[in-house]
């Protein structure tokens, strides 16, 4: 039983699989982050250049 515990502690052939998880899930949060404010901020232009548009073709 000692063997088959200290045969489980020095396998670490998960360890890679979740590492590649956690980078790849701060990969996504650090994508939608900055699309999310990226988008915010294109609407807001959007936004700035209608209003000037439409003040513009005021009579």
């Amino acid at each position: 039983m000692t063997k088959l515990f200290a045969r489980f502690l020095k396998d670490e052939s998960g360890a890679t699989a979740i590492e590649y998880g956690l980078i790849a899930a701060l990969i996504a949060l650090a994508i939608m982050v900055g699309a999310g404010t990226i988008g915010t901020q294109v609407g807001k232009t959007f936004t700035t250049i209608g209003s000037k548009l439409t003040d513009a073709n005021a009579p």
